[in-house]
């Protein structure tokens, strides 16, 4: 697998657990069945893509950039779909991490 490959993978992986972490909030404790099952086949999903892109790419690096692809994925539909609170403070540390993102990627191998 290419480099572009294992990176695109991660991407997707970084989104399928904003997806998970959705579904999960959406089972309300996993009291509603599709949400639940939604939420255990997403969860299969991003750690197979995962693990894919960790066949290529520094696992230091990868892990981080997968976590603040979640991170801020999940700050986003949080804010979108359940009212999350949106502030000034929030906000700069969520592009604190989007730069971290972006700087692990650029100086990666």
């Amino acid at each position: 697998m290419s480099s572009a490959a294992a990176w695109t993978l991660l991407l997707l992986s970084g989104l399928a657990d904003v997806a998970w972490a959705t579904s999960v909030k959406m089972s309300a404790g996993y009291s509603r069945l599709g949400w639940a099952a939604t939420s255990f086949v997403l969860l299969l999903l991003f750690i197979a893509m995962l693990g894919r892109a960790l066949e290529v790419l520094p696992m230091g690096t990868a892990y981080a950039v997968w976590t603040g692809v979640g991170a801020v994925g999940s700050v986003a539909i949080g804010i979108a779909l359940f009212g999350e609170p949106v502030s000034l403070p929030r906000m700069l540390w969520i592009a604190v991490t989007l730069a971290g993102i972006v700087g692990l990627k650029m100086t990666s191998q």
